[in-house]
């Protein structure tokens, strides 16, 4: 089974080696979206070496994730039980911060999801004798799980493993100045309805990359130890205005340049399509925003 990974990242190559190198992923990606659509698989993402290096708001440390991405269809929003037709959620990298088992930070394996009290709704504090609170404008965000094999129906008893950076743009566990924390990182099983419910931050803009959230999809919480155990890798997208609205208050660092640098449509991962990956969002800056995500799997 092919396992989709990025290979080390280093800024210091220059950005002609970073777009080279984008390229020829977005290539390679279309040639395995043309190959699974024919022969009907799903493919995992798996494990490689890492280099840590510098970007993102504020000075932080956070590099961005290369690989591309394949979608088609329509994203949805609602939970509850559905007949509605849905697609396969688009298999994308895991990028270098996973915190899944599959790399190294500082020297040691680092996975958060072998912490005591990993499996949790609020991902805005560390956990496991860390102290860290990631601070930002409110997000909850909601995963509703569906079987594509079986008319979208939901389901229940799976469980979604979610991480983000923060509002600087610094993934904890990784990024200087945050090695020591594994807030934005956590796991929720989903309910009878299907959905998973996270509260967290809306994360931050990075250089080189649209905003987005990690997940991965295991087939319990029991089995969302380890990433050779993951069914399926994706990323979440956000609308352009609710972007914006939350780069343009405190504490977001250099997130607002950042975000007026790239767009969807250029961005590494999702500029071949996005479609079922854009959440859809209610709310506001002062109450808070909600974002909802509809994802298929071939269970």
């Amino acid at each position: 089974m092919h396992h989709d990974h990025d290979a080390k990242h280093d800024h210091d190559l220059g950005l002609a080696h970073d777009l080279s190198r984008l390229h020829q992923q977005a290539f390679e990606r279309r040639t395995a979206l043309r190959w699974l659509l024919g022969a009907g698989a799903v493919s995992l993402s798996g494990a490689g070496a890492i280099a840590l290096t510098g970007c993102g708001g504020g000075g932080s440390s956070a590099t961005s994730d290369s690989s591309s991405s394949s979608s088609s269809g329509s994203s949805g929003g609602s939970s509850g039980t559905t007949t509605s037709s849905c697609s396969v959620i688009p298999s994308e990298t895991e990028g270098p911060y996973p915190g899944d088992g599959s790399n190294t930070a500082n020297g040691s394996v680092a996975n958060a999801l072998a912490l005591s009290g990993i499996v949790r709704s609020d991902i805005r504090a560390s956990i496991a004798g860390a102290s860290g609170v990631a601070t930002g404008v409110p997000l909850q965000v909601i995963i509703e799980l569906v079987n594509t094999n079986a008319s979208c129906v939901d389901l229940s008893g799976y469980a979604i493993y979610l991480w983000h950076c923060d509002a600087l743009g610094r993934y904890s566990m990784y990024s200087s100045g945050v090695t020591g924390e594994n807030y934005l990182r956590g796991v929720q099983a989903t309910a009878t309805d299907g959905t998973a419910t996270f509260q967290t931050i809306y994360p931050g803009c990075y250089s080189g990359r649209v905003p987005h959230i990690h997940f991965e999809v295991y087939r319990s919480t029991t089995t969302a130890t380890n990433w050779n155990n993951k069914l399926r890798t994706s990323q979440l997208c956000f609308p352009s205005d609710s972007n914006t609205a939350v780069y343009a208050t405190s504490g977001y660092g250099n997130s607002a340049a950042n975000n007026n640098a790239i767009s969807l449509s250029s961005d590494g991962i999702f500029s071949d399509g996005y479609s079922t990956q854009l959440a859809t969002m209610t709310g506001s800056v002062s109450a808070g925003y909600v974002a909802r995500l509809k994802v298929g799997i071939a269970a």
